[in-house]
């Protein structure tokens, strides 16, 4: 009883994000709005970890197996993806190159802006 109700916690906060997807008029998918809404529960104190722990384990554990149909997706349409598939190969491999540069220099920046604060605060 007690994962039934843990995913119904969970269920009920994904709703809520399908609820603001069509509220809100930011392009932003529903699944993103229910992470944000269930990480602002937990850090505001309004659901406990334990509330969620054990169905969101389960959840993490069997995510591979939520990809299973989109892979059969791709090889459904291997006919439309076929002409393009070296210009997506060369996007993808940009693209994460790109974010791997920006996310170091974001990372940089902010460890310089630390190491400033910690030694104004020590003079």
């Amino acid at each position: 009883m007690k994962y039934v109700k843990q995913f119904m916690i969970v269920l009920f906060i994904s709703f809520l994000g399908e609820v603001l997807k069509y509220v809100l008029p930011f392009p932003v998918p529903a699944s993103i709005y229910g992470l944000v809404l269930l990480f602002l529960c937990l850090e505001t104190g309004l659901l406990r970890l334990s509330a969620v722990e054990d169905t969101a384990k389960y959840l993490v554990e069997i995510m591979p197996l939520m990809f299973i149909p989109a892979g059969v997706g791709l090889l459904d349409s291997w006919g439309v993806l076929r002409p393009i598939l070296l210009k997506i190969a060369v996007l993808t491999v940009i693209s994460t190159i790109v974010v791997m540069v920006v996310a170091g220099r974001v990372t940089q920046f902010v460890i310089r802006v630390q190491k400033r604060k910690e030694e104004a605060g020590k003079v």
